[in-house]
């Protein structure tokens, strides 16, 4: 099922398996990270000025406006739980997952082997690239078109490590084929700001995306 929200005033799964946990930092006790040079960004190293009243709150993830794009939530129906953020346009899409990582640890190297065995054991390819944010992983699987044609589908997985906390980004379509087109997707990623919250969790649990109070839910 797929969630699709706009706001109002507006016109128009678990990471990778571990048995660790991280330990609780009380509010008093938390070191104030450096903002980095470019986003994503932790809440607590956001550049002044940069989150305005027109942003998207989805509890984990704070996401800047995107003109030309629909923000959809992507809803596990075992579970009930929003699963993932898709930002979608006419090209391709971008979807995003946060989880919690350990405070020193490296969640995204550690998860790049697993997904490259498992894009593998599927029967798709992959190859490694070196982005704006390091390593990351383009994965060719086969599938078949709605007419019954086949055809490979091509993603561009972006990983990028924050203050306990790891932001996966997966782009489909002309973005995770085009350099040039995906550059404006990754203007995009550079504006989200990630909310990771005090509280133990496991690593590579995924971070709760919750549904804003001023959106309205659609059921597809």
């Amino acid at each position: 099922m797929v969630v699709k929200f706009r706001r109002k005033s507006t016109p128009s799964h678990r990471g990778e398996p571990s048995a660790s946990s991280d330990h609780r930092i009380l509010p008093d006790e938390r070191p104030v990270p450096a903002a980095p040079e470019i986003g994503p960004y932790d809440i607590d190293s956001v550049p002044d000025g940069l989150i305005q009243d027109d942003w998207v709150d989805l509890g984990s993830m704070m996401l800047a406006p995107a003109p030309g794009k629909e923000l959809r939530l992507q809803v596990d129906e075992a579970s009930g739980q929003i699963a993932a953020v898709m930002l979608t346009a006419e090209d391709g899409a971008m979807e995003l997952r946060a989880f919690a990582a350990p405070r020193d640890g490296d969640l995204w190297n550690e998860s790049l082997p697993l997904l490259r065995e498992d894009v593998q054991q599927r029967g798709g390819a992959t190859a490694d690239l070196q982005g704006p944010w390091g390593d990351e992983l383009i994965t060719q699987m086969k599938v078949k078109l709605p007419d019954g044609q086949p055809a490979v589908q091509q993603t561009r997985i972006i990983g990028i490590n924050g203050p306990r906390w790891m932001l996966r980004a997966t782009l489909l379509g002309r973005p995770a084929m085009e350099p040039s087109a995906g550059k404006e997707w990754e203007q995009l990623l550079e504006r989200v700001v990630v909310r990771r919250g005090n509280e133990a969790k496991p690593k590579g649990e995924a971070l709760e995306v919750k549904l804003p109070p001023n959106a309205r839910p659609v059921e597809k």
